[in-house]
């Protein structure tokens, strides 16, 4: 496996794609490592088969970034957080094949690194999960949720709840459509909260169970419930379309005037 520059474009197969992490240590600037990652990988993960990749010392801490045009941002990535979900967001020539003139990749530097421009400020611990919180209070749970959402994390898990605070706006962070395929078949908590989640598991329950399942939206008006109905409506409508009968598919989207109704009582 080549750690230089001059490869030629890397194979990619189902959700699973070969990203460049290119390093930003004081040994070698131009060196960098493909690196295939899935799903399930973390950028925790991620940085180990880097580390180990490139023969790094794996005594020193290393954080991942990711860049993205425009303005070349760089964003920190939490050890929890998955870099596929954010590859999935990238132009299409740049999931396949991002050398760092195109404006899309991933950097691995040290975690001690804090000079010029490429300063990344230390954050508290995030918790896609609430019941994970070490202490469990209202002012720990308020401060949780505060913290995701500056970071654009608009969904919660509490268990099996999912919490979702209205942005007032549209985020393509969350609604890409690879997201639904993304979701589908994965267990609650193997991926980072999402509306997609809570509505595959319900899908798969009812089909594995053959129980009617319920999903309760419930909130203050103005909480976003239309909105995340529609997205549940979307997903469950995709799913059925292309795996089971089209009586099914029939059935959820004659849901959309129920919902709609509801939110009125």
């Amino acid at each position: 496996m080549s750690t230089t520059e001059g490869a030629g474009p890397p194979e990619h197969d189902g959700e699973a794609r070969v990203v460049q992490i290119y390093t930003r240590l004081p040994q070698d600037a131009a060196t960098y490592c493909p690196l295939q990652v899935s799903a399930g990988d973390t950028a925790r993960s991620v940085i180990h088969n880097a580390v180990v990749t490139l023969g790094l010392n794996a005594g020193q801490t290393y954080s991942l970034l990711e860049v993205r045009r425009p303005g070349r941002e760089e964003r920190l990535l939490e050890a929890g957080d998955r870099p596929l979900e954010r590859v999935l967001l990238w132009p299409p020539i740049a999931q396949r094949w991002h050398p760092q003139t195109h404006g899309y990749f991933f950097i691995l530097q040290d975690q001690q690194a804090n000079n010029g421009d490429n300063q990344v400020e230390n954050s508290s611990k995030d918790y896609d999960d609430l019941c994970d919180l070490q202490t469990v209070t209202e002012e720990g749970i308020l401060e949780a949720l505060r913290q995701r959402f500056y970071r654009l994390k608009i969904y919660t898990y509490a268990g099996n709840i999912l919490i979702a605070i209205n942005p007032n706006k549209f985020l393509p962070l969350y609604y890409n459509p690879k997201y639904v395929k993304m979701y589908e078949n994965q267990p609650l908590g193997k991926l980072s909260p999402h509306i997609f989640a809570i509505a595959d598991v319900a899908l798969r329950a009812m089909l594995n169970r053959q129980v009617n399942q319920c999903i309760v939206l419930s909130g203050e008006s103005g909480s976003g419930k239309t909105e995340s109905s529609s997205y549940l409506i979307h997903c469950l409508t995709a799913i059925s379309k292309k795996t089971y009968s089209s009586g099914l598919e029939r059935t959820v989207l004659g849901a959309g005037p129920v919902l709609e109704v509801g939110h009125f009582v």
